[in-house]
């Protein structure tokens, strides 16, 4: 009985180690966009990824699964996918544009509290003590991180405020439609639905004549991050949705605060943003979360003989 208790934990822990490695490497393609600040629209940026990304893995599950793996099961479900990916791409790319990097990964940390109180109503799961205590602990690290609050940063704030949402309904799909289909298939499905919606958004803002939005003709260097943003978010969201399928949506979405951490790191060492005790200080709550949680699923002892 020992052992069935142990082996049962095991698809939970390795959920949060995928969960960690994939938000991490998310922050690494964010870094690299916020470099094309005022090269090329946040827009395009998003749409040159994901397209790149989605011509990529259809070539991949061409290679691996043949015509079956093109298959569209769950369609509407899908496009739920995609629009929640092209709602969590387009918005934190224009807030990682115009605000410190640190910042506009810290507000996106409000999905895992949206997570949290909309996965019972989606998906019907029961969101345990152990996951509300490391969410809201994180959250709290979150605020401090955000000295003195949001509303200091003005509207610009909302732009990851709903990217939030965005990756909040992207994760608790990608729970729903698990199964569906291969991991790289559903990568490529989601994809292949946030494409045209980027597309389109990209070509709407563009006529409204913002200058924001004007799409001129990019430079090579741009092309070049956008496709190495597309590889890596692409092998992040990978390790994400594994771990989705490993645990529930609300037990997952605490891991995304590893992000503030690396995003914390990069906004130093590349756009001296340097660390203060408030970042370091919300920083040791977010750790503490996510050792919390860890801690609550490891397998508990149990006696010889049961």
């Amino acid at each position: 009985m020992g052992t069935a208790a142990s082996v049962s934990a095991h698809p939970v822990r390795s959920a949060l180690i995928l969960a960690l490695c994939g938000f991490a490497i998310l922050s690494v393609g964010d870094a690299l966009v916020k470099t094309m600040a005022g090269q090329w629209p946040a827009t395009a940026v998003a749409t040159l990824r994901y397209t790149a990304g989605a011509v990529g893995l259809a070539i991949v599950v061409g290679f691996r699964e043949g015509r079956s793996g093109f298959r569209v099961p769950l369609p509407w479900l899908q496009l739920g996918r995609g629009a929640g990916v092209a709602l969590a791409t387009i918005c934190f790319f224009l807030g990682v544009m115009a605000m410190p990097l640190a910042d506009a990964t810290a507000v996106q940390f409000t999905s895992p509290i949206i997570t949290a109180l909309l996965a019972p109503l989606v998906l019907g799961e029961r969101t345990r003590p152990a996951t509300w205590v490391a969410t809201l602990l994180a959250f709290s690290g979150v605020l401090v991180v955000l000295r003195p609050n949001v509303m200091a940063l003005g509207a610009v704030a909302f732009f990851p405020l709903a990217a939030a949402v965005g990756m909040s309904v992207l994760v608790m799909l990608n729970r729903k439609a698990a199964g569906a289909a291969s991991p790289i298939a559903m990568q490529f499905l989601a994809a292949m639905m946030a494409s045209p919606i980027l597309i389109a958004a990209t070509i709407g803002l563009a006529l409204t004549g913002d200058p924001a939005f004007h799409v001129p003709e990019p430079p090579l260097s741009v092309v070049v991050k956008c496709l190495i943003i597309a590889f890596t978010a692409t092998v992040a969201h990978l390790l994400i949705y594994a771990a989705t399928i490993r645990a529930s949506a609300a037990v997952v979405a605490p891991m995304t605060y590893v992000q503030l951490l690396v995003a914390a790191l990069l906004g130093w060492i590349l756009f001296g943003a340097a660390l203060d005790l408030s970042t370091l200080g919300g920083a040791a709550l977010i750790v503490a979360a996510g050792l919390w949680l860890w801690r609550a699923q490891k397998p508990k002892e149990v006696p010889e003989g049961e």
